[in-house]
C-alpha cells in the first residue's frame, strides 16, 4: 500500500536557484514541497483511491509535447471510503504541514534582509495563495510509455515526473469567483487596473513554495512566500535608458503582450537593459484589512502563440506583515493561516482549474 508513504512531503522537480529560462529564482535556503490532501493512509479494498488523469492543456503541450496529468479522486469510491482529512476540517491538517516551513522560511528571509541592509520599502515580502491545478509531466517520453502498461504507478515513478503549477483558469471560473465568492468573504472592490508590463530584470525571490493537490476538489492550491525588490536607487543615466526603452514601445494587439519594438530598439543603448518579456493585464482588485484578492485577465506570451488566460491570487498581507516582526507570535500566525486556508477550501477550490472539455477519458491508477 503506497498511500501512507505518499503522505511524506516530496520534493518533485523544484530546486533552489534559477530555471532554464532564468525567470524563477529560489533563495539558497528556500523550501519547496508538494503533498496531497484527501488521503488518510488507510488501506481500502476495491479500486485505488487516487488516479492520475490526462488533462490536455495546449499551452503546456506546445512546450513539452507530452499531455500533462493531474491527481484526481477515483469516481468508483463509495461514501464509506471518503477520507478523514477531506471531510473533517482539512485546513487543520494543512496547518501542520505548512506552519513549520513558513516560520523557518520567514526567519531566513528576515536574516537575508538584515544582512543585505534592505528595508521594507526596498524589498517587499509577500505571502500569496494561488488557485490552479498541479500537473505532472514526464521528463522523458519513454518513461511514461513503459508505465502506461502497468496496473498502478508507484512513488518512484511519480518522482520521475516534473511538476508544474498551472495557474491559468477558465473564464467561467473567474466569473464564478467574482459573482459568488467575493460577496461572501468580506472584501471590497478597490480598483480596476489596465496595465502593460515590460519585464527588464530583478525577479522575485522565492523563500517557500507549497504545492497542494486537493484530491476532493476541482482546483489545487499553491502557497508561496517571496520577496520582491524594487528599483528605487537608479542613477540618472539608468533611469533615462529605461524611460527611452519604454517610450519606444508601440501598442500592437497582434504582438506579444500587446506591445512591439522597432527593429533593434528592444534594448537600451549599450545593451544595459533589454526586454525579456511583455504582457497585458486587466485586474480587478478587492481588499479587506487582512487580504488582497486579485482577479486578473492576461494576454501573456510564453510561446510564439498568443494566450488569453485568467489568474486568481490572494495576497495574505496580514500574515506577511506579522512574519516581519522580530518577536514572532507563532500562535497568531497559525490562527491567521488557518482562517485563510478554511476560506480557500470552502470558497475557492470547487471551481474548475482547467476547461471542462479538456479532461480525457483515460484514467491511470496511481495507487494499488
Amino acid at each position: 500500500m503506497l498511500v501512507p508513504r505518499f503522505q511524506k512531503n516530496l520534493n518533485l522537480g523544484s530546486k533552489p536557484g534559477m530555471d532554464k529560462s532564468g525567470k524563477i529564482v529560489y533563495a539558497d535556503t528556500a523550501i519547496s514541497r508538494w503533498f496531497a490532501v484527501g488521503l488518510d493512509g488507510r488501506e481500502t479494498e476495491g479500486p485505488p483511491p487516487v488516479l492520475l488523469q490526462r488533462v490536455p492543456v495546449e499551452m503546456i503541450e506546445r512546450i513539452n509535447v507530452e499531455t500533462p496529468l493531474a491527481l484526481v479522486r477515483s469516481s468508483h469510491l463509495n461514501e464509506g471510503q471518503r477520507t478523514r482529512d477531506s471531510s473533517d476540517k482539512p485546513w487543520t491538517y494543512l496547518i501542520e504541514k505548512i506552519l513549520p516551513d513558513l516560520i523557518c522560511s520567514s526567519k531566513f528571509m528576515r536574516g537575508q534582509m538584515e544582512a543585505e541592509g534592505w528595508n521594507s520599502k526596498e524589498v517587499k515580502p509577500k505571502l500569496v495563495a494561488r488557485v490552479g491545478k498541479i500537473l505532472f509531466i514526464p521528463r522523458r517520453p519513454s518513461i511514461w510509455e513503459e508505465d502506461l502498461n502497468k496496473d498502478s504507478i508507484n512513488e518512484a515513478t511519480l518522482k520521475q515526473l516534473n511538476r508544474t503549477f498551472y495557474a491559468f483558469i477558465p473564464a467561467s471560473s473567474m466569473k464564478g469567483i467574482v459573482d459568488e465568492v467575493v460577496p461572501k468573504i468580506g472584501v471590497k472592490f478597490e480598483d480596476l487596473k489596465d496595465v502593460y508590463y515590460v519585464k527588464l530584470q530583478l525577479n522575485q525571490v522565492r523563500h517557500m513554495v507549497h504545492d497542494i493537490s486537493c484530491i476532493e476538489k476541482k482546483s489545487d492550491l499553491r502557497l508561496m512566500l517571496f520577496t520582491k525588490r524594487s528599483l528605487i536607487s537608479l542613477h540618472d543615466d539608468e533611469e533615462e535608458s529605461i524611460k527611452a526603452l519604454i517610450a519606444s514601445a508601440i501598442l500592437d494587439p497582434t504582438s506579444k503582450g500587446g506591445l512591439r519594438w522597432p527593429f533593434g530598439k528592444a534594448s537600451s543603448p549599450g545593451d544595459r537593459y533589454r526586454v525579456i518579456d511583455a504582457w497585458h493585464t486587466v485586474s480587478r482588485v478587492y481588499v479587506s484589512p487582512s487580504m488582497r484578492l486579485k482577479v486578473q485577465d492576461s494576454n501573456y506570451f510564453k510561446t510564439s502563440v498568443r494566450e488569453t488566460t485568467g489568474e486568481i491570487t490572494l495576497g495574505l498581507k496580514g500574515i506577511a506583515s506579522e512574519l516581519l516582526e522580530k518577536k514572532l507570535e507563532i500562535n497568531l500566525v497559525s490562527d491567521m493561516l488557518e482562517s485563510i486556508l478554511k476560506l480557500l477550501w470552502e470558497h475557492f477550490l470547487h471551481f474548475e482549474a482547467v476547461h471542462n472539455g479538456n479532461t480525457a477519458a483515460m484514467d491511470i491508477p496511481m495507487f494499488s
